[in-house]
């Protein structure tokens, strides 16, 4: 049985979807006002190998993801490069998608942008301003978190840190990992001067980050979702935000499971541009890896953890997946043309992959249990059935991984 850690909750969980076989679920996609980097690509790759673990084990998967193209970011990224948020976005959107299929990621069924979504967004600023969860103020719309019962359930806040005093938080996102205690902002009232606006039945204006995904997520899921996913860095602020607006209008949860995906550092230290140590898939692949062998570096491990990268860590791993490979060329010889298979040797492969990505998708152990399994075979005392039902179990292994063939 898949057991995964619900961040609701903060524990290891049997999965149940509502329906038997069918999975619903939504995960938070790219702000593009800037290029994703391989950081960006750990959560996608981990939302990936879930998407692809749940196809495995006999679901069905309804997966969206979304495209952050208006937010306050875009509109500073656009000004220093004198151009529009438009050409920015659409060019990472791009570059994104390219890299996606590069990595051998499934397209998800969904994968809506923003800006195309205006009119579901009002609407749900609309209803939440009528149930009184959202105000008014100096041409902007808040949301009173205090008005929502249960704030802050998702990440365990305390509430009883909120300051008595009234404050409004303006800006879409704010730096660091904290918390902002106050009321946070849903649209951005036109002011004169503006150059990004939609005419809308509330007026001009646009929309803010934290309403974004709860307004397409309305226009696409009518139920409670299986599963929410995103970075770690969402535990902070925004899913809190998102699980509270659309369960203020809904009678029922949002999302059954909640999932987190750690940081990937480098040589110690978080990404920044102003440490000058962001990593994009094609500079690694100018030192001479392969995209498998990136995907593999991003994908071994456990997500829950944080990964590091570093020269060391980076040929440990590649080392570690090329021996391997090499292993199971040789027993593929061996079963070439074969189509009888012995079902033992199967079984067995798919089981001891079974047991560790059950255990919350731990993905190193998983492909461990496998590499000592392979590495223990002999070849040479390998009959052709043998050799075939080994290469079985590993090709239903690789649609999950993706990195052996």
């Amino acid at each position: 049985m898949l057991k995964l850690y619900n961040s609701l909750g903060k524990k290891l969980e049997p999965f149940h979807p509502d329906s038997k076989k069918a999975v619903t679920m939504f995960t938070c996609g790219p702000s593009v006002y800037q290029r994703a980097h391989i950081g960006n690509f750990r959560t996608f790759l981990f939302e990936d190998l879930l998407v692809r673990y749940l196809e495995f084990s006999g679901y069905t998967v309804a997966r969206g993801m979304n495209f952050t193209d208006i937010e306050d970011k875009a509109i500073t990224e656009a000004e220093r490069q004198s151009t529009t948020v438009q050409r920015i976005t659409e060019k990472n959107i791009k570059i994104f998608l390219n890299e996606m299929k590069l990595l051998g990621m499934k397209t998800p069924d969904y994968l809506p942008k923003a800006s195309e979504y205006i009119h579901d967004i009002v609407n749900l600023i609309q209803l939440l301003v009528k149930k009184k969860y959202a105000y008014w103020h100096h041409g902007n719309v808040y949301f009173d978190p205090l008005r929502f019962r249960g704030f802050g359930k998702l990440y365990g806040l305390d509430m009883s840190q909120w300051p008595v005093k009234k404050r409004r938080f303006h800006k879409d996102t704010y730096p660091g990992i904290h918390w902002n205690l106050g009321d946070f902002i849903l649209w951005h009232g036109y002011k004169k001067g503006d150059r990004y606006f939609w005419d809308t039945p509330i007026g001009r204006g646009r929309p803010s980050w934290n309403i974004q995904d709860p307004g397409i997520v309305s226009s696409y899921f009518n139920e409670t979702l299986s599963l929410y996913c995103g970075g770690i860095d969402n535990l902070f602020r925004h899913h809190d935000y998102t699980l509270a607006i659309l369960e203020s209008v809904r009678p029922y949860p949002m999302a059954k499971f909640w999932l987190h995906c750690h940081h990937l550092f480098v040589n110690g230290q978080k990404m920044s541009k102003s440490k000058g140590n962001i990593l994009y898939t094609d500079m690694l692949r100018k030192l001479g890896y392969t995209i498998t062998e990136i995907r593999f570096f991003l994908i071994y491990g456990y997500y829950r953890e944080r990964i590091d990268y570093s020269e060391e860590h980076m040929k440990s791993a590649v080392e570690k997946l090329r021996r391997f490979k090499a292993a199971v060329r040789k027993i593929e010889k061996i079963a070439k043309g074969n189509t009888a298979t012995e079902e033992r040797i199967h079984s067995s492969l798919k089981k001891d992959f079974q047991k560790h990505m059950n255990n919350d998708l731990h993905v190193q152990h998983a492909f461990d249990a496998v590499n000592k399994t392979i590495s223990g075979l002999q070849p040479g005392e390998l009959i052709s059935a043998e050799a075939s039902g080994v290469m079985k179990g590993l090709r239903e292994i690789d649609e999950v991984l993706k990195v052996i063939f």
